[in-house]
């Protein structure tokens, strides 16, 4: 598939908007590969190791899914499909390439112009899964590196040496792979300015097209969360906070001088290479997520699948999910595979236009919020975005609102001002 270049972050929407036919509707595919070589220590994520044997059945599961939810797709054109996990690397090739083509043959693609990524780790990648990956349609990968340190991979329980990664790297570049993102961690353990400096220097020397740039969030449940939770001994291990926004400015500087705009609170890219699966969940397309857990959001009702990997398993070995066309909130699951099914109110949809919009660093349109929900932004929020605009958090700039660098700063609490409720 050739991939598409545009020339800036507007353009990837629009893109995204014009390619789908009048009577179709835009949509992004998840595919979840809840499976990993080993579960890391900071992660909360709905994966774990499993055998060969765990790992085909529930790819016959998936693509039992899949295949069985058909008619659901009839109204809709498939932009971007993201293969997340867990690691889905770790699949034999021919099990991605077998998923690949269950897609293309239940669900309406738009093939010439579509975006399909797949999470890899450096560890679970060999020349045959990247041949397969091209084979199959995959046109983007993204690299879970976290770290050019050594030391730094080893305390987050990664199965890799940043030697393995760049071997992987320059091998994807070999085989023709064209738009690749390298994920990293700051505060980290240990972690210090000049380390983290180091890493962006390195990897950007490998030019990639993306670049996101997390910071660690120690979750409860995690093996971290033992070690790091405040309060306990290795709490003063994790950089303080002056270090961590000493490495949150260094970043935007370093990767914007080095041709990577910022274009979401964590994610920068080169000029046409924005990960337009993501940024469809930040403007509000309908994604569909497919495989254990999977979370989706489909015309305004809110649902996800099965948690538990034996259940899931059983009930798609039974037979096929059936999702009847056009009435997503009145799924018909013949599997019993929905969970938490919820459809959004006004008032929770309005708040979601704004504090997903507003992570784009673009910011969100006043028209367009009219647009949807008949009701103008300034009626809506009378007296927040005036007094936000007062304290330099946000910027009006004619039809459009944005988060100013010091609302970007302190995005989590500009954000939860918008809460109706």
């Amino acid at each position: 598939m050739e991939k598409m270049k545009v020339s800036k972050t507007e353009d990837v929407i629009e893109n995204m908007m014009e390619n789908v036919k009048e009577d179709r509707r835009p949509l992004g595919l998840y595919i979840h590969i809840p499976f990993c070589v080993k579960k890391c220590d900071y992660c909360d994520f709905l994966s774990a190791p499993a055998t060969e044997t765990m790992k085909k059945r529930y790819v016959d599961a998936l693509i039992t899914e899949i295949k069985g939810s058909g008619s659901f797709y009839s109204t809709y054109e498939v932009q971007t499909i993201f293969f997340g996990g867990g690691t889905p690397s770790c699949l034999e090739a021919s099990e991605i390439e077998r998923i690949m083509k269950a897609i293309g043959e239940t669900i309406r693609l738009s093939r010439a112009s579509m975006e399909v990524s797949i999470e890899v780790n450096p560890g679970t990648l060999t020349e045959e899964k990247l041949r397969v990956y091209k084979r199959a349609g995959i046109n983007r990968l993204s690299f879970g590196l976290q770290s050019a340190n050594d030391k730094e991979l080893k305390n987050l329980g990664r199965i890799h040496t940043y030697q393995q990664f760049k071997e992987n790297f320059l091998l994807a570049r070999t085989l023709g792979f064209q738009n690749i993102n390298v994920d990293l961690m700051s505060a980290l353990p240990e972690q210090t300015v000049e380390s983290w400096e180091n890493t962006l220097r390195t990897i950007i020397a490998l030019a990639p097209e993306h670049i996101s740039a997390y910071s660690l969030i120690v979750e409860e449940g995690t093996g971290f969360y033992e070690r790091y939770r405040e309060g306990s001994a290795g709490y003063r291990l994790l950089p303080d906070e002056d270090t961590d926004r000493s490495i949150y400015h260094l970043t935007k500087e370093i990767l914007k001088d080095n041709g990577y705009d910022r274009y979401e609170i964590s994610n920068y890219a080169k000029q046409g290479f924005e990960c337009r699966h993501n940024s469809s969940y930040w403007i509000g397309i309908d994604y569909l997520g497919l495989g254990l857990g999977a979370s989706s959001l489909i015309q305004g009702v809110r649902f996800s699948k099965e948690e538990d990997l034996q259940k899931y398993i059983l009930l798609c070995e039974q037979g096929a999910v059936t999702l009847e066309r056009d009435k997503p909130d009145q799924l018909v699951d013949s599997l019993g595979l929905v969970r938490d099914r919820d459809q959004l109110t006004l008032v929770q949809r309005m708040e979601e236009f704004m504090f997903l919009g507003l992570r784009m660093c673009k910011g969100i349109s006043k028209r367009e919020f009219n647009h949807r929900f008949q009701k103008s932004i300034k009626e809506t929020y009378p007296e927040i975005i005036d007094e936000l605009v007062e304290k330099a958090l946000l910027i009006e700039d004619g039809d459009l609102i944005r988060l100013t660098d010091l609302g970007i700063d302190v995005s989590n609490q500009v954000l939860a001002e918008f809460l109706l409720e």
